[in-house]
């Protein structure tokens, strides 16, 4: 898909997922919605979800696709290493990523984005698989960044929603 078509797609993404995560909802069910959309309407998404951090682990949330590993090996793969670095992580092809963790050996391209709270707080990642190498690239980043923004917008975005 060409870098135009990419963007204008992500962009009536965006003004989707901003119209449902505008009703009332908290922090699961605004995850459940935007995995919903996201795995639905984006063709080269193979598994869509989230994982977030509890007790010092990374759990599985919300997600669409195959069976998912419900909890994370500590420190080890993508999904860590993004939490570790607090940035998001496009992995080409995951077969040649140290300690990747494979819960579905069809995935062969991967993008982690960092998930903060209101505060700044990181409380987990939004965790696409693809079953092509080099699926994912800086228009997908800047994108899913945008979205899950939306999930925790910061107070004043959260009150002007409101009002």
């Amino acid at each position: 898909m060409d870098s135009e078509r990419k963007k204008k797609r992500y962009m009536r993404l965006c003004q989707q997922i901003k119209e449902l995560l505008n009703k009332p909802g908290d922090r699961q069910a605004r995850m459940a919605t935007v995995i919903a959309v996201l795995h639905h309407k984006v063709d080269y998404f193979f598994w869509t979800g989230f994982y977030t951090l509890r007790s010092g682990e990374l759990m599985v949330g919300p997600y669409q696709g195959p069976v998912a590993c419900q909890v994370l090996a500590r420190h080890k793969g993508v999904c860590w290493t993004a939490v570790n670095h607090c940035q998001t992580v496009i992995v080409e092809d995951v077969h040649l990523f140290p300690d990747h963790i494979a819960c579905d050996s069809r995935s062969r391209s991967e993008i982690v984005v960092p998930l903060f709270d209101a505060s700044g707080v990181l409380y987990g990642v939004l965790d696409v698989d693809s079953t092509a190498v080099r699926s994912f690239d800086e228009i997908d980043r800047e994108w899913l960044e945008k979205i899950v923004r939306m999930i925790d917008p910061p107070q004043e975005t959260a009150l002007s929603m409101i009002l």
